[in-house]
């Protein structure tokens, strides 16, 4: 969440939270403003998770509460005694997020020396103030629709800058390279899957894993890429099988999209591969190994453009389901 709308979000729900506990007449108004604070978090998803265990966490922490004062008075000693019984327990239930501000809730029963059912509603209304008030606030999160049709194209970009770069590589046979293109995609991978985890745990209702399992493809093809750009830096020899494989690189920098389910570039594949094995046998040590880095490239491609027909079958059954 950019820092101003974080700013604003909490000084909103603080005031808000606040106001609406004081004009309810609620004692310590001004805790349901901390909650809210406490209540402001990244994402929807986090946020109800997180108000949800809260709400049980105040629960568990004014019950424990009201029953250690009753029974022993309120001393600083019973004060530990309701830690000492609350905290494990809220470890054990996974309710940690609630330690902090429910303490200061038992606090209040502390100062006012009662455990009397208009002061524990009175506590309970403070959670319900702050942790509403916060979660009204998180409704609204910026769209990130369009960073993340930015980094589709991004991407593409860069794919086929690398896979043209492949391209003439071979059609050269220098291929000394440092697979700088390959670190850049890697990064903007990276920077592509934190925006849309961003976004898919802003989707409380409605989920899909469409975008990270697209850009979580295209790790996986980068990888491959990689493995590549090893290769080719021992290829050092021009031939006929190099000129083949560097013609199926640009025909698939042509043919990268998102919207292309890569089926034709196996077929593709398929006949490199029968071409290759009609190609008169190398004669010396270095055809052969040349040979065998472009059989290695081809068998590379493959594994490439399959990942990207695994995904784009995935989904399409599941959209036909």
């Amino acid at each position: 969440m950019p820092l101003l709308h974080r700013t604003i979000k909490l000084v909103l729900a603080t005031c808000m939270a606040i106001a609406l506990a004081d004009f309810l007449q609620l004692s310590y108004a001004t805790s349901a403003g901390i909650i809210a604070i406490l209540s402001v978090l990244d994402t929807r998803r986090a946020s109800l998770k997180t108000a949800w265990a809260r709400l049980w966490s105040t629960v568990l922490a004014l019950a424990i509460a009201a029953l250690a004062f009753s029974l022993f008075g309120f001393h600083l000693f019973t004060l530990g005694l309701y830690l000492c019984l609350y905290v494990p327990l809220a470890y054990k239930a996974n309710l940690t997020a609630g330690i902090a501000p429910c303490t200061v809730l038992v606090t209040h029963l502390f100062l006012e020396q009662s455990t009397s059912l208009t002061l524990l509603g009175n506590e309970l209304a403070i959670f319900l103030i702050g942790a509403g008030i916060a979660l009204l606030a998180n409704l609204y999160m910026p769209s990130q629709d369009k960073k993340i049709q930015y980094y589709h194209e991004q991407v593409e970009q860069e794919l086929k800058a690398i896979l043209l770069r492949f391209q003439d590589f071979l059609l050269t046979g220098d291929g000394r390279n440092e697979a700088q293109l390959v670190i850049q995609l890697d990064q903007t991978l990276q920077e592509a899957l934190d925006i849309v985890y961003l976004d898919r745990h802003n989707q409380v209702f409605y989920q899909t894993n469409y975008q990270v399992h697209y850009f979580e493809m295209r790790l996986a093809q980068n990888k491959i890429l990689r493995a590549m750009a090893n290769n080719i830096n021992t290829f050092s020899l021009e031939s006929r099988e190099a000129v083949i494989l560097a013609s199926l690189f640009e025909r698939t920098a042509s043919q990268l999209s998102r919207h292309n389910p890569g089926h034709e570039l196996l077929e593709d594949i398929e006949l490199f591969h029968q071409t290759f094995r009609e190609r008169p046998l190398p004669q010396t040590r270095e055809e052969f190994e040349a040979r065998a880095t472009l059989f290695q490239l081809l068998h590379d491609m493959e594994a490439f453009i399959q990942l990207k027909v695994d995904f784009y079958e995935q989904y399409t059954e599941e959209n036909d389901a």
